[in-house]
């Protein structure tokens, strides 16, 4: 019965997806984020917070994985990107190998981008290199605390292993992941992550939203709850906050650009 349950609970669109890496996969999601107002009020206040990093910030700002949201309408001056040749987004690269002189970005904006990249040393010696001094990049990307990793390695599609590294075989960019590599970069090996970047500095670090995304039904199930309850269950999350370090299913970092150590 549960099999059949969970079975009803996906969205008749992604039942025969055969190529999660596709373009139209990455089209579809779009159509489902916008169609589905559960989860696109949360992408609004995912948006919100970048909107509010960017401030006092002048020059480029980048978003990375862009895929099929819809950053722009919340910050109109963002150039969105992909890996993938996604209609509509303004440039087409891979996060390894960015197009940008040195010191030109101000910001980087990513959802649920950095635990895809099969490189993350490589990543940040881009993100160093093209980032300003001043300059940020902010992530949001999935959490391992007691409640996320449950549901990560239980319900997910996705790899989610502690004991990784800070990259993986592949190249798939969405097929290929490990979703706890932010927790092992910025949490289990901080100080590594520290030594080798000493001036990018971990301005921010928090861990957030343990319900909401999964009563969306994120990208590839129907919404466990109506959207009028939107507000209510994120007053729900916000009370229990205290707790987020053991429930939070996401984590937001705050990476900044400092003076160049002599």
């Amino acid at each position: 019965m549960i099999k059949r349950f969970v079975e009803w609970l996906k969205l008749p669109e992604t039942r025969n997806i055969k190529d999660l890496d596709a373009v139209s996969t990455t089209k579809l999601h779009g159509q489902i984020i916008q169609r589905k107002e559960f989860l696109k009020k949360l992408y609004v206040d995912l948006y919100k917070e970048f909107a509010i990093s960017k401030r006092g910030l002048d020059g480029l700002l980048i978003e990375l994985g862009s895929g099929g949201g819809f950053l722009k309408e919340v910050i109109p001056d963002v150039i969105t990107s992909d890996i993938l040749p996604v209609p509509g987004i303004d440039l087409c690269f891979s996060g390894l190998s960015m197009p940008f002189p040195d010191q030109t970005v101000s910001a980087f904006f990513m959802i649920d981008v950095l635990h895809h990249l099969p490189d993350s040393v490589l990543f940040f010696k881009e993100v160093e290199r093209c980032l300003k001094v001043g300059g940020k990049c902010v992530m949001i990307e999935p959490a391992n605390t007691l409640w996320a990793r449950f549901i990560y390695q239980n319900f997910h599609h996705e790899e989610f292993n502690p004991e990784g590294e800070w990259g993986f075989e592949g190249n798939r960019p969405l097929s290929d992941a490990n979703g706890a590599i932010p927790w092992i970069i910025f949490c289990r090996d901080r100080e590594r992550f520290e030594k080798e970047f000493p001036n990018l500095k971990i301005a921010h670090l928090s861990f957030s939203i343990p319900f909401r995304y999964l009563l969306s039904g994120g990208l590839s199930m129907r919404s466990l709850v109506p959207s009028f309850l939107y507000e209510a269950v994120k007053g729900i999350e916000f009370i229990l906050s205290p707790l987020n370090r053991y429930l939070g299913m996401f984590m937001k970092v705050t990476v900044d650009k400092m003076q160049m150590k002599l």
